[in-house]
């Protein structure tokens, strides 16, 4: 059965020493699928991933178990290799830098001779291609996987081995900067946990391990319980809220790493007096009381001056100013150590688990020190939030700009065929 290719037009952005036409291949005619079931049980089990590609499941957070009887079946997956999974028509299709085994409900793809492996790594996860792909694939829906010959069907843009080669080694070199640039990231990370262990106290002890030289000589900390420093504390709303409405209403969603994004947000209409009952003002303290056990516990400070609530499941708890700093008790409730105590303090509910938010503010004892202190450990700990939130903006630029390039360094497919 004869097949109408589609011409790709000419991408808007080249690299001068390139005039040639790009051509069009169907992927059959670049990839050919591959089944290989001869393995053993030494080779690492691969997660299909739209972020990491194809990875060994232990290199990330995988917890689903896979029977030795069942592996028998998996399919090898060399380096090298693409595979279709029951994702790509949203995310596209993942490369693999291990060799491994996969489910036998993956699609392997080898890259044929005379193509450069990048050049398709980066084109098959664009928009466009997955745009074509949803197009010219009727039906597909959530659940449902592209098939190799589905994929085979579908007409590829492709230039020169020199130019496929040019285009990869540019955005794999953005790719690269945005690797350092997360590296460097997770070292700031990793520098203000290692000196939350340090700047507060651990379990039994009046003292930290480290303070500021003004402070070395200053008072122990004291330790007291939450709800000897909170003097209001209340629950948000449980009305239903819309797209739309006067008030905004934070949700789990909204607390991330002890602070609040504002987006995506839910909105409420409320009277006067309901609002002012449990209106949110700088400083607050929020606790998320339900949730699964991953994410029940998260606290967050709430540092705006907006008229702004909750949703019913985050608990906010106004501090005595004169007795503790909101930013140091936030920073503090954050710490590797006391997440551990705060997620313990969590008892099963339906499908969920709660904390009570009086056995939270009692059971919650913190080491305090004098005003002084207090503001200089803040103050540091908020230097290195700002340097963290620098940080992740360089790196969504540049994969913003990534992602612009690739806009522009692949070409579209005509819509008539020739």
């Amino acid at each position: 059965m004869s097949r109408n290719y589609r011409s790709p037009s000419e991408p808007i952005l080249r690299f001068p020493e390139f005039k040639a036409e790009w051509a069009s291949l169907f992927g059959d005619e670049i990839f050919d699928q591959i089944s290989n079931k001869n393995h053993n049980s030494d080779l690492p089990v691969l997660a299909i991933t739209q972020e990491f590609g194809a990875i060994p499941r232990e290199m990330i957070d995988y917890h689903v178990s896979v029977a030795d009887k069942s592996i028998e079946g998996y399919k090898v997956v060399e380096v090298g290799n693409f595979v279709i999974s029951l994702r790509s028509f949203q995310g596209g299709i993942e490369f693999s830098r291990y060799r491994g085994i996969c489910s036998p409900a993956y699609v392997i793809l080898r890259l044929k001779s005379g193509h450069a492996e990048d050049y398709f790594r980066h084109y098959l996860k664009t928009e466009r291609f997955i745009g074509e792909m949803i197009k010219n694939l009727e039906g597909l829906r959530d659940g449902k996987m592209v098939s190799y010959k589905q994929f085979s069907e579908l007409c590829l843009p492709v230039p020169s081995i020199e130019e496929q080669n040019k285009i990869a080694n540019c955005l794999s070199s953005l790719d690269d900067l945005v690797g350092a640039e997360t590296l460097k990231l997770e070292a700031i990370k990793e520098h203000k946990n290692g000196l939350m262990q340090q700047l507060f106290p651990r379990d039994g002890e009046s003292l930290p391990n480290l303070r500021f030289p003004e402070f070395r000589d200053a008072a122990e900390w004291q330790t007291k319980p939450l709800e000897s420093l909170v003097v209001k504390s209340f629950y948000g709303t449980s009305s239903s809220t819309s797209e739309s409405g006067k008030y905004p209403v934070l949700r789990m969603g909204n607390m991330v790493d002890g602070g609040l994004k504002f987006s995506n947000l839910a909105y409420i209409d409320l009277d006067d007096e309901s609002f002012a009952k449990i209106r949110l003002i700088r400083g607050d303290i929020l606790l998320n009381r339900t949730n699964s056990p991953d994410l029940v516990g998260k606290i967050s400070l709430f540092d705006r001056d907006i008229d702004c609530i909750t949703a019913s499941y985050i608990v906010a708890y106004r501090l005595d100013k004169n007795k503790i700093i909101p930013e140091f008790c936030n920073f503090i409730l954050n710490s590797q150590q006391y997440q551990k105590k705060i997620k313990a303090l969590a008892r099963p509910s339906i499908s969920q688990v709660n904390i009570n938010p009086t056995t939270f503010k009692n059971e919650v004892i913190i080491p305090v020190p004098d005003i002084a202190e207090q503001l200089r450990i803040a103050a540091c700990f908020t230097s290195l939030d700002e340097k963290i939130s620098a940080q992740l903006l360089r790196i969504e630029r540049l994969k913003a700009h990534k992602l612009g390039l690739m806009q522009q360094l692949f070409p579209a497919l005509n819509e008539v065929a020739s």
